[in-house]
């Protein structure tokens, strides 16, 4: 009796051994890929993200040819946020070509080999370029707003002036009013982006990525949307936590800059009545709010994100599969994980695309040579002429607004006519 009973202890115990497997992060060498089960997509993977990169492409291509040809081409006064908003046009074209290459991964990855040219090339220059825009985007985005900053900070009208103006040196603010100085920034951010970046995916795709290849040893197929590919390994997760670290205080630099921003435009309209300074005030501050939700809502549920699925992927030790009679029957218990961080991937890429929007939508100046360059009058010697006469009247009209209403106005013309950003 005693020997059946211990008997069935031992039975009930390979029984639960049998139907659950300890599944141990993180896996950084192809000696132990051939334990890992395979991501299973879904309609999310294969249909969702290649459907809304190719809308991104298709919207963000033209949009910011367009935009970079307006910048460059028909805006005659160069300003520090003209030299920025082109840098960013740059970027954001650069991050539309990726999204083809990113539709095809998606949507055929699962039947890629990974060793094939198509799978090289999104490991080895998509991902790249995709993240290096990302950063970019922010960086230039920060310096914006503490040009727009400086710009009214230094241009007060309110009761009394405020006190961030002399917390900082005057001089940091007469540079950031310099073309050559929003050059050089320029030039700095794209080297940060590009140097701090690249070497990270470099190590990613030539280390950490090949182990994807071992996977097909163990009886899988070897294909390139594999977890070795989608979660990495511990070393570019480490390195990503600063990345997403500093992404936060350009963040908050951004929200903090604009805030100032918006409070001293709420000072200011308590302090005039004059109505074209108080329509300036208003449409600023519309454009402001517009700009930070844009912002907050593409780039932000990406970054919190992140640093969960590197917890999930390498810090927690204990996750439990069902392998059964063969392992690439099933699925990996980070496949819903990982769906999840490529779209808010997407949603991250995405402000690619709704820049171009915002400027049409938000900045008068660049609606009105949007529309003249579309009817495609450029050719036109008479529009030619209409359109400097246009420019004219629009300085002495923001000229005369500023004789009006004072210092305010100065400032906040030059925010709303300049750039919404």
């Amino acid at each position: 009796m005693i020997s059946t009973e211990l008997q069935s202890k031992h039975l009930c115990v390979a029984t639960d051994q049998m139907e659950y497997t300890t599944y141990t992060f993180p896996l950084d060498n192809a000696s132990h890929s051939s334990s890992v089960p395979p991501l299973c997509p879904t309609s999310a993977t294969l249909f969702f993200l290649p459907s809304v990169y190719t809308l991104l492409f298709l919207t963000a291509l033209p949009g910011n040819v367009l935009s970079l040809w307006v910048f460059l081409r028909c805006i005659s006064a160069t300003s520090p946020i003209h030299i920025y908003l082109s840098h960013l046009s740059i970027s954001n074209l650069m991050l539309s070509l990726t999204a083809p290459f990113l539709a095809a991964y998606y949507a055929r990855g699962s039947v890629w080999t990974q060793s094939g040219v198509l799978c090289q090339l999104v490991l080895h220059g998509v991902t790249p370029v995709l993240h290096i825009n990302i950063y970019i985007s922010i960086m230039i985005l920060m310096w914006v707003a503490l040009s727009r900053f400086a710009a009214l900070i230094q241009h007060t009208h309110a009761s009394r002036p405020s006190g961030c103006a002399t917390l900082l040196p005057r001089g940091f603010f007469d540079c950031l009013k310099r073309t050559s100085f929003a050059s050089r920034v320029c030039a700095a951010v794209w080297a940060v982006a590009v140097g701090g970046i690249v070497p990270v995916t470099v190590y990613y795709s030539v280390n950490e990525a090949v182990s994807g290849e071992a996977a097909a040893k163990g009886g899988c197929a070897e294909v390139c949307y594999n977890p070795a590919v989608e979660i990495g390994g511990i070393w570019s997760a480490t390195v990503a936590v600063p990345v997403i670290t500093l992404f936060f205080v350009f963040y908050l630099l951004v929200l903090l800059s604009y805030m100032m921003v918006l409070r001293h435009i709420q000072r200011s309209r308590r302090s005039t009545s004059v109505p074209t300074s108080q329509c300036l005030l208003g449409r600023v501050f519309r454009n402001i709010a517009v700009i930070q939700i844009v912002l907050s809502v593409c780039l932000l549920p990406y970054h919190i994100f992140k640093p969960i699925f590197i917890y999930l992927a390498h810090y927690q030790h204990q996750l439990k599969y069902s392998p059964g009679p063969n392992i690439c029957n099933h699925c990996h218990p980070l496949s819903t994980f990982v769906e999840l961080k490529n779209c808010l991937l997407l949603l991250a890429a995405l402000r690619g695309s709704t820049d171009p929007l915002m400027y049409f939508l938000l900045d008068k100046t660049f609606r009105l040579q949007t529309i003249r360059l579309l009817r495609c009058k450029q050719n036109n010697p008479e529009s030619r002429r209409e359109t400097q006469m246009c420019s004219v009247t629009g300085s002495g009209n923001q000229k005369a607004a500023q004789l009006v209403a004072g210092n305010v106005a100065t400032a906040t013309a030059g925010l709303s006519q300049g750039s919404v950003l």
